[in-house]
């Protein structure tokens, strides 16, 4: 057994080419790639077999793909997360290939980010369904290219998952939850059972009697997991030689964690049902957003200017939106839509700042 597969290890690493890091990553995720469209095929052809599929609805391509792209994106990342694995453990007593010193995925990190991947993965391609269903209006779609369409859907799947599991950053992170919160929240405007839902709020796409409010409560409390993810990793570089620097750090991650939190928690307590517990968290994670911002240049001394004045801006432009709201000139829906999207852009742009203010970049900028 240990020759076979020292054999299969060699024909892999022949077909992979150069032994570089990029090169053995990249040519993996097709190897990957080429199963799952092997498989797809494979398992298609004979389902199809006999019968003309639609390109949407049920029992169509699109949903056959659509379940397969999302059992094909968790297992994908499964294995990306096995391929990324380091064979040694590190000094910090981590081994998860993860690009943050001294900190480790946990499980429920793992969980979410691959149910974001697999949601993704099943909404895009619905998506697209029903995008060429009304492009081809009542084509058919026989056997054979039905299953060669659906197996090229799955291989791409695995291909982009794949290398999104290995190459897992809280810049990859920041992007997966922002692609996830807008798909998850579309897919959920599209099934509203109430056409006219935005008179009223964002919120009301969870309420109980809405047929979206599967879709739009389990986005949030995954997106609010994916941010206290985040905040961890987010903040794992900032100074802490200081006690200062270590508090401000402290708030700067424990605030963010606070609006994950906060945001799990409005889908997880609906409006209709737990009004008052619902605003105040929703209220909550607007303010504790509000905190971290005014009060970076305090809590992380070295964090460029030009980003508190940029994280200064949007909290002026959140207060003016509240301020259209409460003269009747704004509905509650667009405040909350343009604060969400503010909100999590800066969350992203923190992201890549965090990062350059290490404690040997803030020496550097230390005159002598």
């Amino acid at each position: 057994m240990r020759a076979v597969g020292e054999k299969v290890m060699q024909v892999l690493r022949q077909l992979r080419g150069p032994d570089t890091s990029d090169a053995v990553i990249e040519a993996t995720a097709l190897i990957v790639g080429a199963l799952f469209l092997i498989v797809g095929f494979l398992i298609g052809f004979p389902v199809f077999w006999g019968r003309e599929m639609a390109i949407s609805g049920a029992g169509s391509i699109g949903s056959f793909a659509a379940y397969g792209g999302a059992v094909t994106a968790v297992l994908s990342f499964a294995l990306g997360r096995v391929a990324a694995r380091p064979q040694v453990i590190g000094p910090d007593g981590t081994r998860d290939g993860f690009s943050v010193p001294g900190d480790r995925l946990r499980w429920y990190d793992l969980a979410a980010i691959a149910f974001a991947h697999a949601a993704i993965a099943y909404l895009g391609w619905l998506g697209i369904a029903e995008l060429l269903e009304r492009s081809f209006t009542d084509a058919p779609v026989f056997p054979f290219p039905g299953a060669v369409l659906v197996a090229v859907a799955l291989a791409v799947t695995a291909y982009v998952t794949f290398l999104s599991s290995v190459a897992l950053t809280p810049m990859v992170l920041s992007l997966v939850l922002a692609v996830f919160l807008v798909v998850g929240a579309f897919a959920a405007m599209l099934a509203s059972s109430d056409i006219h839902w935005w008179r009223d709020n964002l919120s009301a796409l969870g309420m109980s009697t809405n047929s979206a409010s599967l879709a739009f409560n389990v986005t949030l409390i995954i997106a609010g997991v994916m941010v206290t993810t985040i905040a961890r990793y987010a903040t794992a570089g900032l100074p802490v030689d200081d006690p200062i620097d270590r508090r401000g750090r402290f708030i700067v991650r424990g605030g963010l964690i606070l609006m994950g939190i906060f945001l799990a928690c409005v889908g997880i307590f609906p409006v209709d049902d737990f009004f008052l517990l619902h605003n105040t968290v929703a209220s909550g994670m607007v303010v504790a957003f509000a905190v971290i911002v005014v009060g970076l240049p305090w809590f992380v001394r070295g964090i460029p200017r030009v980003f508190v004045a940029f994280g200064w801006a949007y909290v002026l432009v959140i207060v003016l939106l509240a301020a259209f709201f409460a003269v009747g000139y704004y509905n509650l829906t667009a405040v909350e839509l343009i604060a969400a999207v503010l909100i999590f852009s800066w969350i992203i742009v923190f992201l890549r700042t965090a990062g350059s203010v290490g404690p040997e970049r803030r020496h550097e900028l230390v005159p002598a």
